[in-house]
């Protein structure tokens, strides 16, 4: 996604702002964003393929924000884009267009950050929870990683849930029996499935979950109470994800301000032991 297109989901975005939209409809406006310098071109059967949803449903999707139908909806998807759109001489090679759309998306998340009292809440919410799981399965497994292992210098408990099968839902249970009262969860494409079965599983077991995710329309928006969309990049084979990192540690420290006492003292306690053991050359 260049500058261009990222611009024009920004607007895709405003268009379904307020919209209740059932889960396929969800998934069918992920797609939009997603491929928004695309979508505005195809047919509502190329939609509906590329969503992995009925032609039918993307017509219902055109009237529920308000259009007659996909044809309507298409051209203001147009319209949408093309205003959105950047002089292709400015954009530099695919290399450089890559890294301006990470610059891109992290302009957008400073954006989304404006509203601190938000982060603050979810801070809270999560500093309380103990023990706290973090969930990342597959690609997100390094996002949740990285994020525990600097929380567990300011948190008594962090427990990182990276691997997926039939003891996943034994340990989130063992962390709600053990007194834990939300979960993080990293939720980016492609989505396995694994993460949204534990999403339910956490939330059947009395778990708020805070999402981290690319979108506010991805498949975690079904099955979180919170969610924190931080676009993911997509020019590269495999994708970058710089801005969910950035809020991952904007998340934490949130968690470090809803208790400062406590993470003083723990970073102390975590400084002199380092110091003593000789951790560090630096």
């Amino acid at each position: 996604m260049n500058e261009g297109s990222a611009a024009g989901a920004d607007r895709l975005l405003d268009l379904l702002h307020g919209v209740r939209l059932t889960p396929t409809q969800r998934r069918i406006a992920h797609c939009l964003v997603r491929h928004s310098g695309a979508v505005a071109y195809l047919s509502a059967a190329e939609v509906a393929e590329l969503a992995g949803v009925s032609q039918p449903s993307v017509t219902r999707f055109a009237m529920a924000l308000g259009h007659d139908g996909y044809p309507a909806l298409r051209r203001r998807l147009r319209e949408l884009t093309t205003t959105a759109g950047t002089d292709p001489t400015d954009a530099g090679n695919s290399l450089q267009r890559a890294v301006r759309t990470e610059m891109d998306n992290l302009n957008r998340l400073a954006g989304q950050l404006a509203d601190a009292g938000r982060i603050a809440e979810v801070g809270t919410l999560l500093a309380a929870s103990r023990p706290l799981p973090v969930l990342g399965l597959r690609a997100a497994a390094p996002l949740a990683a990285y994020f525990a292992y600097f929380a567990a210098k300011v948190h008594p408990d962090v427990r990182v849930l990276d691997h997926g099968g039939s003891l996943l839902a034994d340990r989130i249970d063992q962390a709600a029996a053990a007194g834990a009262t939300a979960l993080l969860a990293f939720v980016l494409p492609r989505y396995p499935r694994e993460t949204l079965d534990a999403l339910r599983e956490a939330r059947d077991a009395g778990l708020t979950v805070v999402a981290i995710t690319d979108s506010p329309v991805s498949p975690a928006t079904d099955h979180a109470e919170v969610v924190l969309p931080a676009a993911v990049g997509t020019d590269l084979v495999f994708d970058l994800h710089t801005a969910p990192m950035t809020l991952a540690m904007v998340v934490l420290q949130a968690i470090c301000d809803a208790t400062p006492t406590e993470t003083q003292t723990r970073l102390e306690a975590f400084e002199s032991s380092a110091a003593r053991r000789q951790l560090f050359l630096g």
